[in-house]
């Protein structure tokens, strides 16, 4: 088996987090050998970076909309890529250990989405950036967007850190946005303005969702669905109340079980409520 097949292989067996790391490190390699050849041919630009990449101009938009989401797979360097897919891996991997891989795409894409739009609104409105020249990548925005979201879900779970002991998630979480904060007059401060624009998105949007008697990011769903008129009932069967009231008792099970991680961690739950809270991620 060659190289290309065992990461066709791997890409097609492996979840969410692996998907989004391969496609980045792809990504990454395929604009290193661009701008390899264009060196080569004494060539400064790098079509992938031109066209992907988000400008620091509101009007560059109107041009090339897909960058307010693309430029969360570029990255500048090896370093700049290597540290934000390990976050990618550690965190995404706390986030799958209680919600779907769908939602961990939603947050990637939407604090993405959010970290671009604070950058551009940071750029265009200090001082500080004026008669700079800046463009954004990398997929910090998105990462920012997860981890603050978990950590917002359930800031007292703990994480064994090596010479440390437990620290809770919400201590790391505020280390995170803490420093993104002390970077917004550096030279990365535009990254810093995008890393917090995802991080607000994560801690506002679970915030909201919390704090309301449904499922966690059903809200954003609900967005996308048409309003439908009310039907009249003419009849009301037995077995429709008893799912109804099946499905409320269950959602109180899932609720509790999930305060009891978020206040002691998951090594906590019993062996009837894990395998509970496992049967019911899988409906």
């Amino acid at each position: 088996m060659n190289i290309i097949e065992e990461i066709k292989r791997r890409y097609s067996t492996g979840n969410i987090i692996e998907k989004l790391i391969l496609i980045n490190i792809g990504v990454f390699v395929f604009t290193l050998l661009i701008t390899v050849f264009s060196k080569l041919y004494n060539g400064n630009a790098n079509f992938i970076v031109e066209w992907f990449a988000l400008d620091d101009r509101f009007d560059s938009m109107f041009i090339k909309p897909w960058s307010i989401i693309s430029y969360g797979f570029l990255h500048g360097g090896f370093l700049h890529i290597l540290f934000n897919l390990i976050g990618l891996y550690f965190v995404g991997n706390l986030f799958l250990q209680y919600f779907s891989e769908k939602q961990l795409l939603t947050f990637y894409v939407l604090g993405t989405f959010f970290g671009g739009i604070l950058y551009l609104l940071s750029q265009n409105y200090f001082p500080l950036f004026e008669g700079k020249a800046t463009y954004l990548v990398g997929a910090s925005a998105g990462v920012s967007a997860i981890f603050v979201g978990i950590a917002t879900y359930m800031p007292n779970y703990e994480l064994k850190i090596r010479f440390i002991g437990y620290v809770k998630l919400w201590y790391l979480a505020a280390i995170w946005v803490g420093l993104d904060v002390l970077g917004l007059i550096g030279t990365n401060a535009g990254g810093n303005f995008a890393h917090l624009g995802g991080a607000l998105f994560g801690f506002l949007y679970v915030t909201k969702a919390s704090n309301k008697e449904i499922s966690l990011f059903d809200n954003l769903g609900n967005l996308f669905k048409k309003k439908e008129k009310p039907l009249k009932t003419v009849y009301k069967s037995k077995e429709k109340k008893n799912e109804r009231s099946n499905v409320n008792l269950n959602q109180k099970q899932i609720d509790a079980i999930l305060d009891k991680i978020s206040k002691s961690g998951y090594d906590t739950l019993t062996k009837s409520e894990k395998e509970f809270l496992f049967k019911q991620g899988k409906k």
